[in-house]
């Protein structure tokens, strides 16, 4: 199953992309005896974006880094825009504002001319992720701790959730994070017009549609829900996307910004429980033992409302939204690797996603 979930990110190079990183770094700091180390990827999490990790030294200092490039256009991106700035900026404020744990900021590059795409570097930070692949439900240290153990990385996991929806943003500090007014005339109702957009301008790139997408859709307009008031939402809330400590549970850093928007907390918590759900799914299909009491939505509920005081409700529209928001992503998904030549269009275009049998079962009436 996790061969199916594989995607290929970029044709870039590791050897040409350290070479010019180090002429970067050289040209930026003014030390042309400046090195930067073998670069390498992460190949267990992450679809969208390329993170590169190496080792570099300048003005006697030495760091182990990471940094952050923009999908190369000529690589059928994930999305249909990736700010850079604007995830930088994004990480800037939550670490400033907030005690939620974010990696050092070093350099934004917005400049494409020396990598091809904008970038930004920040310090590495030592720990562990839960990987995607194999999934953690299956394999890895996830999957090693004891119940005890895995039921507080959920409560940490969420603790970020409420230390991120916490954030003070009243002076307007984070109106970047908006979509345009036109659009609707509430956050949520925003949101959902940008992932309308987005799914046609995937249409357009796949140069087909997909039904069970457009379903979920008219799913989500009959089941509007009253709106919360809404917050920093980090979008791609999920706990691979999150780093902790080496030995334990503790969050030592929170990863990938790039889905960020102002919106219901509850986007957030739905979004954490579907992705496990998620991998659940598609897990279960292939008859694996997984964790199926990991992230429960009525559990979620009740311990984000215990830290925060706010009652995120049963969490069906979310589930059923997240659910709708990632049949698009892993569309899109399955054109780049159609373009890479590792897979071909199903006939059925909504097999193209994997989980349209989960999708129906949450958009079901």
């Amino acid at each position: 199953m996790a061969e199916d979930i594989t995607v290929v990110k970029t044709s870039r190079q590791p050897e040409d992309l350290r070479r010019l990183l180090q002429a970067w770094i050289q040209e930026t700091t003014g030390d042309q005896a400046a090195t930067v180390g073998p670069v390498s990827s992460p190949d267990a999490n992450g679809m969208s974006s390329e993170s590169l990790f190496f080792d570099a030294s300048w003005d006697g200092r030495a760091a182990s880094l990471v940094a952050r490039l923009a999908p190369s256009p000529d690589d059928v991106p994930a999305f249909m825009t990736y700010d850079l700035k604007r995830q930088y900026d994004l990480i800037e404020l939550v670490g400033r504002r907030s005690s939620v744990p974010v990696p050092e900021l070093l350099w934004l590059e917005t400049d494409p001319t020396s990598l091809g795409v904008p970038f930004f570097i920040m310090h590495r930070v030592k720990g562990r992720v839960p990987s995607d692949l194999p999934p953690y439900s299956i394999d890895g240290w996830v999957r090693d701790l004891t119940p005890d153990a895995r039921a507080q990385l959920v409560t940490n996991s969420l603790s970020v959730l409420a230390g991120v929806h916490s954030i003070d943003i009243a002076d307007g500090s984070a109106d970047f994070l908006e979509f345009d007014s036109s659009l609707g005339d509430t956050p949520l109702r925003r949101h959902f017009a940008d992932q309308q957009l987005y799914y046609r301008w995937m249409c357009d790139g796949a140069g087909r549609s997909f039904p069970a997408i457009e379903r979920a859709f008219a799913w989500i307009e009959a089941n509007w829900p009253d709106e919360q008031p809404s917050a920093i939402s980090w979008g791609d809330s999920r706990i691979g996307n999150i780093m902790y400590e080496p030995h334990g549970v503790a969050p030592v850093a929170v990863l990938d910004w790039e889905m960020a928007a102002i919106a219901p907390p509850a986007l957030d918590v739905g979004w954490m429980c579907f992705m496990h759900r998620f991998f659940e799914y598609l897990l279960g299909l292939g008859g694996m033992d997984t964790l199926p009491d990991m992230l429960q939505p009525a559990q979620a509920r009740e311990t984000y409302g215990e830290m925060t005081g706010v009652d995120v409700g049963d969490l069906r529209f979310e589930l059923a939204y997240s659910a709708t928001r990632h049949a698009i992503i892993m569309s899109r998904l399955h054109a780049r690797n159609v373009h890479f030549g590792t897979h071909e269009w199903p006939e059925e275009p909504d097999d193209a996603f994997l989980f349209k049998g989960l999708l129906a079962e949450l958009t079901a009436d």
